[in-house]
């Protein structure tokens, strides 16, 4: 091949490239045996080179408690919004219980119960068929915002929820991010509005925690350009992104959610994803100091704790009392590996709290899905694994630990 012949498949290489939106490094000139040739970043596999130790952890060493599924999903969501009650179901339950019984998980909650009567059905189909292990909680029904009344409507569904058997109350992104003054249209609803404050102070009241979800990581909401290390999830996810436009920074969010922990003291806030500010744990740690209703999961950020794991280690002691285990599994979620419901989510989880293992893949996924690196084992002792895995949140759901 001469110089002009390979001058031309380079170029049909970079074009190739584009198209899939990825820019190929240019080699400086013909590539000669033993120099790299061009390569997409998204063909990029390497493999460890390191020999550590590996620890294969097939089951939790204590019974679990994941407290952050997604077993059903509304039937008709419009701009990231929930119309209806109805639900549609990721699973039956029977093959959740085998995984379960291999991974020794005691009870899935199941966030995404909906309410109404999605809400009876869900119940009817998962916790009901197999007491103990499953428990659901109801969410805002959002398609009665325009309603005069809404403040006390919603405040009067989770009393309705309670008596069906929700055990707490789910808040998806959609408030703060997608519900707008006129649902899908107008302006963005805060996430401290008071028109939800009755709602807030129903859950308190009947002793239902809220697990919220109000903010994504940080770099959801920076330029998704060359010095977003996220670069390849937005790419591939492009409707994550909220930069711009008339979103809130991630700072303002998390003040609002601030602002309805600090009014409502005697309800019991479980702070999804580490508060969702695992990339900052000195924050979540103010806040948690500053706020003693607040308590956080590990859902879908064991790729930040891991690659933090001094760090991490030292806010589990901390706060060993009030984290609980959550992984944020769909049944059947492949799209998103960090969160898929398989054994191997679970013994990656288990071996990030059980070992001190280095250096190993935080996602069941041949590419990092988050971001492209690897992380560490924080070797939790047995008295914080059985909190973390078990007590903490049978003591928020009520149930005997």
């Amino acid at each position: 091949m001469n110089r002009r012949d390979w001058l031309r498949g380079a170029s049909m290489l970079a074009g190739a490239a584009l198209q899939r939106g990825v820019v190929p490094a240019a080699p400086a000139e013909a590539p000669v045996k033993g120099r790299p040739c061009a390569l997409a970043l998204e063909d990029f596999q390497p493999k460890s080179m390191l020999k550590v130790k590996e620890t294969h952890v097939p089951r939790a060493k204590f019974p679990v408690i994941d407290f952050h599924t997604h077993l059903s999903h509304s039937a008709r969501t419009v701009n990231g919004v929930a119309m209806v009650s109805a639900r549609t179901y990721a699973s039956p339950p029977a093959p959740l219980v085998a995984v379960m019984d291999r991974k020794n998980i005691r009870t899935m909650v199941n966030l995404t119960g909906g309410y109404g009567e999605g809400l009876r059905e869900t119940i009817a189909k998962y916790d009901r068929a197999y007491p103990g292990r499953f428990v659901t909680f109801t969410e805002p029904c959002y398609e009665f915002w325009r309603e005069p009344k809404y403040t006390q409507i919603q405040a009067d569904a989770i009393a309705r929820a309670h008596q069906d058997g929700a055990r707490g109350l789910k808040i998806l992104k959609t408030l703060g991010l997608y519900l707008r003054e006129n649902i899908t249209t107008g302006k963005l609803v805060r996430v401290d509005d008071p028109r939800f404050d009755p709602m807030w102070d129903a859950c308190g009241q009947l002793g239902m925690p809220v697990a919220i979800h109000v903010a994504d990581p940080e770099a959801f909401f920076l330029p998704t350009d060359r010095f977003n290390e996220r670069y390849e999830e937005l790419s591939h996810h492009p409707d994550w992104s909220f930069y711009g436009r008339d979103f809130p920074t991630v700072a303002e969010i998390l003040e609002a959610r601030n602002r309805i922990l600090a009014r409502h003291p005697k309800t019991n806030f479980v702070v999804l994803h580490v508060g969702n500010h695992a990339e900052d744990l000195g924050d979540v740690t103010a806040c948690l100091d500053r706020f003693p209703n607040m308590h956080v999961d590990l859902a879908a950020r064991i790729g930040e704790l891991g690659r933090q794991p001094r760090t991490a280690r030292k806010f589990f002691d901390k706060y060993q009392d009030r984290i609980v285990l959550g992984t944020d599994a769909t049944p059947h979620g492949d799209s998103y590996p960090q969160q898929v419901f398989n054994d191997r989510l679970y013994e990656i989880y288990y071996r990030f709290l059980e070992t001190d293992d280095e250096y190993f893949d935080y996602a069941p996924s041949d590419i990092p899905p988050q971001g492209r690196w690897r992380i560490y084992g924080i070797d939790l002792s047995e008295t914080i694994l059985r909190k973390v895995y078990h007590e903490n949140a049978a003591r928020q759901l009520g149930m005997n630990a």
